[in-house]
């Protein structure tokens, strides 16, 4: 193994790799009983945020500008712990979220609300969380 590898995957060292779009994949679950909440991405830009903060920012790739979660729904992610995984090319956030409690901006805790299912072949999704915490129309008026 390199040097260089070795300092990357066994270091203390943080040395987040981006990609060839300057992004980090963030995955995102709740920190007292680990509920996948999210996925994003973060710039150099919103992970310094999110550090300096203790709030989650992330780059939002349809608006292309830092978005700090919450900002428009008031559903704040405080962070209570960040992992990075062994190529240091992702991080985990585990945080608890203040507001209503939803995570997506459907109104739901999670964006993972959706099951895929297989039913002769043919792929569709079942809703199994049907349960809004905030309704989007009156939080995000254009």
């Amino acid at each position: 193994m390199s040097e260089e590898k070795n300092s990357l995957e066994e270091g203390s060292q943080f040395l987040p790799k981006f990609d060839s779009q300057g992004l980090l994949t963030a995955v995102v679950s709740d920190a007292d009983d680990g509920t996948l909440l999210m996925v994003a991405f973060m710039n150099k830009e919103a992970l310094a945020l999110t550090l300096e903060t203790g709030i989650a920012h992330y780059w939002s790739r349809s608006r292309q500008k830092i978005w700090k979660k919450g900002e428009s729904s008031g559903n704040f992610q405080i962070i209570e712990e960040i992992r990075v995984d062994c190529d240091q090319d992702a991080i985990w956030l585990k945080v608890h979220v203040k507001g209503a409690g939803a995570t997506c901006h459907t109104g739901r805790r999670s964006c993972f609300y959706r099951r895929l299912e297989l039913v002769n072949g043919k792929a569709t999704l079942e809703e199994d969380d049907k349960k809004r915490l905030f309704n989007p129309d009156e939080v995000y008026k254009a």
